[in-house]
């Protein structure tokens, strides 16, 4: 066998190999994470906006402007795309979208530290980041433009995507910020699903009024895990049902009465 070949072989065996967060350290998940697909594609993405930029820059002034906007529009994005669009019972009932909301969002409540479901597909997040960080680029600068707040929206989301997989360790931060930060995204996974739709930034949940810590709502949500596509759903609009709904491993049965923090 080639050297080549086997690289090829070991490469695609890392991609197909699954990894569960809550059994996983630090050390491993930065192993796990770099070794993703997706991680490798927006990196590989980012580098190459970076260098078509660099062959035709815009001035300072807009190219400041192009990533103060895509970095501070990021945590609205993500909570309104999480909030009105994952969360919101339509997405299932249409046909041609149950797919899509089955792969994005449904699996990974149903299954929280599955980290291959957690990093979602290229098919679905790339288009969506096109949308959210090169096309004010472009509105900006143009072709320039759009190159770096494509560049930017990619750094952003690989830095989203890492905190939320650090999120969903088996183990509790030292620092109180952090552990703040992850005991909320562990309510949205485990108590109610319906709040703390942020996942380093909680601002916008304060605004809108879906923050909350686990006392406040005593009682727990029984759609936290299935997101309201249960049987009675699945009779009705049967699509996602169809594609094969991932079950919750055995860790996510023994924590369904008491999720974790």
């Amino acid at each position: 066998m080639t050297l080549k070949r086997s690289a090829a072989r070991t490469g695609r065996a890392l991609w197909r190999k699954q990894h569960h967060l809550g059994r996983m350290g630090l050390r491993e998940l930065v192993h796990a994470f770099f070794g993703h697909y997706a991680i490798q594609a927006y990196l590989l993405l980012f580098v190459a906006s970076l260098i078509l930029f660099a062959m035709d820059p815009m001035d300072a002034p807009r190219s400041w402007a192009t990533v103060s906007l895509v970095i501070l529009a990021y945590p609205l994005v993500w909570y309104g795309l999480h909030r009105w669009v994952l969360h919101a019972r339509w997405m299932f009932k249409v046909p041609a979208l149950a797919g899509v909301w089955k792969r994005i969002h449904y699996d990974h409540h149903m299954d929280p530290d599955h980290l291959e479901v957690l990093l979602g597909a290229l098919r679905t997040t790339l288009p969506t980041i096109l949308l959210v960080s090169a096309l004010p680029g472009w509105l900006i600068g143009g072709p320039s433009g759009a190159l770096l707040g494509f560049a930017t929206g990619l750094a952003m989301t690989c830095f989203y995507e890492f905190c939320h997989c650090i999120q969903h360790l088996g183990y509790k931060p030292r620092h109180p910020a952090l552990a703040a930060m992850k005991a909320r995204h562990m309510e949205h996974h485990f108590h109610d699903e319906d709040g703390n739709f942020g996942i380093t930034n909680f601002a916008w949940d304060k605004l809108f009024g879906t923050y909350y810590r686990r006392p406040e709502r005593p009682r727990k949500s029984s759609t936290v895990f299935n997101l309201g596509y249960d049987e009675a759903m699945a009779r009705r609009y049967p699509r996602v049902f169809q594609l094969g709904s991932r079950a919750p491993s055995s860790r996510r049965q023994r924590l369904r009465e008491g999720g974790r923090s």
